[in-house]
């Protein structure tokens, strides 16, 4: 029995979920520490350029296949090319579910520090102690799987509500309270003592900095924060309406998605630099940086709780994006109820998050090709399985479909498109290029 396609129930509604998708802990958490690893503003040049030159055209792809077919990942490619092709999006919906297994872990670590934050147990601390207070949390054998368990129970509740009832409903209230949050941290930032330094470090470009790791993880940044080679943007787009302008909402999403990492880095940097502290701490200038820089703020206890749940906000959305991905394959595929399938997987993907969580604690010392079961997970999705199915989408947009995938662009047959012949180039040839890059950095960068 045939079940009707829900839709989404706006366009706005549509914007508002997809850069929800887009925007994750890549955009609030990564891109600043690696702006301010990678020389500040000559990394975000060559961010915004990768992000122009293929993230759009790839964005496009991925939303052309769903919006053609009605179909998750897996029904998509068998319909358009036959069962061959269904590997891909299996391929997508695998990815989509391994992260999860750790997302939940690092967004339970942003609830936390909500928490944290909120009880004021930083006070007075400096960045050496705050490091311990997050070592000794994430290696905790309980505590981390409380906030996973809050957080995945969350996630669950906004798929359960179905696309528009939920998803779009939640995106509708949550991206816009995420970005009032930005704004609102970004002119306290670059108000702070100091921050000027902060601001030229990060807008003016020091190309002396550059190196071949900074164009690697510049292209790999750009294409991670946009939710590709993963199924999302498919899924999503397989639930638009045919009237909608392709071209143009795809745009808006990923501008909004680059205008969120963009205030990230102006709510981050100035204020790192304000309090005298080290712009490349890495992956640790979020839990173990920015508490010190909050408390020494005046009313910084406000700000790091209003900072922490701005995370939290977009590490949910981007979940949300995520399971959806699985849903609609178990939906679609194997004929499952919404419910059924979202429950299932969520109490499949906590299950399998458990060691991924203890593998910073009790479980460290257990390791596969010598990588604890985060950093395992993490690599294989980043570096390995996102990159492998962003190629094959290219490829299968860019010559599999070629011409026809320029028709699927359309929202009515004489709709001109007049940079379709850019758009397959940068499919065939530009994108390719760079997702190699993204490969071999991967692996021998």
């Amino acid at each position: 029995m045939s079940v009707t396609r829900e839709h989404w129930g706006s366009r706005m509604g549509f914007i508002m979920a997809s850069a929800g998708s887009a925007v994750g802990l890549g955009n609030v958490w990564k891109f600043p520490y690696m702006a301010g690893a990678n020389g500040g503003g000559a990394f975000l040049i060559i961010y915004l350029g990768c992000v122009l030159f293929f993230g759009l055209s790839l964005v496009m792809a991925e939303l052309a296949i769903g919006r053609t077919t009605q179909l998750n990942p897996v029904g998509a490619f068998r319909k358009l090319a036959g069962r061959g092709w269904s590997v891909v999006g299996g391929l997508g919906v695998a990815t989509a579910f391994i992260i999860l297994s750790f997302y939940i872990v690092v967004a339970g670590w942003t609830l936390a520090y909500v928490v944290f934050m909120g009880a004021g147990s930083f006070g007075g601390l400096n960045v050496e102690q705050n490091g311990t207070i997050f070592t000794d949390f994430v290696s905790s054998p309980v505590q981390p799987l409380v906030y996973a368990a809050i957080f995945t129970v969350l996630m669950i509740g906004v798929v359960l509500g179905g696309v528009a009832s939920g998803i779009e409903r939640a995106s509708k209230w949550l991206m816009p309270l995420l970005f009032l949050l930005l704004v609102v941290l970004a002119i306290r930032a670059i108000t702070l003592p100091g921050a000027g330094a902060g601001l030229s470090f990060y807008l003016m470009p020091n190309w002396s900095e550059v190196t071949a790791g900074t164009w690697g993880g510049a292209v790999s940044q750009a294409f991670f924060s946009l939710s590709l080679g993963m199924g999302a943007m498919l899924t999503y787009g397989s639930y638009m309406s045919s009237e909608q302008n392709l071209p143009r909402d795809a745009s808006m999403v990923v501008g909004l998605d680059t205008l969120v990492a963009l205030l990230a880095g102006l709510v981050i940097l100035p204020a790192v630099f304000a309090a005298g502290l080290e712009p490349g701490a890495g992956p640790g200038l979020t839990f173990m940086t920015l508490p010190a820089v909050f408390t020494e703020m005046p009313a910084g206890t406000l700000f790091g709780i209003a900072f922490f749940v701005l995370l939290s906000i977009a590490a949910l959305t981007s979940a949300v994006s995520l399971l959806e991905v699985v849903v609609s394959y178990f939906v679609d595929e194997k004929g499952l109820s919404r419910p059924a399938a979202t429950i299932g997987a969520g109490i499949v993907i906590f299950l399998i998050g458990v060691p991924v969580s203890l593998s910073q604690g009790v479980w460290s010392d257990v390791t596969i090709a010598g990588k604890g079961f985060l950093d395992l997970a993490d690599f294989m999705t980043s570096s390995v399985m996102m990159p492998v199915g962003g190629l094959f989408i290219a490829l299968f947009v860019g010559w599999f479909m070629g011409p026809r995938a320029v028709e699927a662009l359309k929202s009515h047959p004489g709709q001109a498109m007049p940079l379709a012949g850019l758009w397959l180039f940068i499919l065939r040839f530009v994108a390719p290029l760079g997702i190699a890059w993204i490969l071999i950095q991967g692996f021998f960068g």
